[in-house]
């Protein structure tokens, strides 16, 4: 009996242990659980990737450490700078479009009111909604009847189409938050219209923007279906390249790219990070 008291008194009692024992049996919880092996499912295959562009041999099997498939693709892939060059002009000119006008667009329809309001708020979550194949198709019909010669400025185009409903979204939740005490302050001051969104309205939505244009690269680069109806002669892609590249068998030199694309992603984000922290707190 007197180890059972003894046992009792040693045993920690109070709020702080109860809030330890909670904390512990939560610890391997079927949620927490669930998430480690999402996250190992989605990021595992972008390890073995890094691994095997350092792989001496083209196959699966380890043979040693090389650098052999960087040396390839700096110095003799000239074909495939040139589809990642064209994947970036593209990426980058349709963001910036999309940006414009899916920023401008928000803008009016957050602050202005219109017979065709709600139709025209419906119309831009079509892109979204619609399987890419049908997008891709109707695109090009429609070039095809406007007599439209296929290449960059198709693609162009088309990249441009399906990431305007991605900006106006993020700028549009970003404008959802706005403090509408500030435009009135604004106009007290005497600014005008134009004063008003330049000086006041686009820069309070820049974290809005800025998240928009990102992803708008990033949808641009990554996307094949479309590009594959809209791309004409010489106007091949990075995706594109990747998938002439699958019949002879993906090389090593295409993980080196990965490798190099995935650290420039990495260096984009944490960059920009504290700057979009610092726009958001202005």
């Amino acid at each position: 009996m007197s180890g059972i008291i003894a046992f009792r008194k040693g045993t920690p009692t109070g709020e702080a242990s109860r809030h330890a024992r909670r904390a512990y049996r939560k610890q391997f919880s079927f949620s927490q659980t669930m998430f480690i092996a999402t996250i190992g499912f989605l990021f595992l295959p972008l390890f073995v990737l890094i691994l095997y562009s350092f792989n001496a041999s083209k196959g699966m099997g380890w043979t040693g450490f090389s650098l052999v498939w960087y040396e390839k693709l700096f110095f003799n892939s000239q074909d495939l700078w040139r589809a990642f060059g064209n994947s970036a002009i593209i990426a980058f000119a349709s963001a910036a479009t999309a940006t414009v006008i899916g920023t401008l667009g928000a803008i009016g329809v957050n602050w202005y009111e219109f017979k065709l309001k709600k139709y025209i708020q419906g119309i831009t979550f079509l892109p979204m909604i619609l399987p890419e194949i049908i997008i891709g198709v109707s695109l090009l019909v429609f070039f095809a009847g406007v007599g439209l010669k296929l290449g960059l400025f198709t693609i162009y185009i088309a990249h441009t189409t399906f990431n305007l409903p991605f900006v106006y979204l993020m700028v549009m939740a970003r404008l959802d938050e706005f403090d509408y005490s500030i435009i009135e302050a604004a106009h007290d001051l005497g600014a005008n219209e134009r004063q008003t969104l330049l000086k006041v309205i686009v820069p309070m939505s820049m974290p809005g923007i800025v998240s928009g244009f990102l992803t708008a690269i990033t949808l641009s680069l990554e996307d094949f279906v479309i590009t594959f109806f809209v791309s004409g002669p010489g106007s091949t892609t990075l995706p594109l390249y990747v998938y002439s590249a699958i019949r002879f068998g993906v090389s090593p030199v295409i993980n080196a790219l990965s490798v190099i694309m995935i650290l420039g992603t990495m260096v984009l984000a944490f960059s920009l990070r504290n700057f979009l922290k610092y726009i958001a707190a202005k």
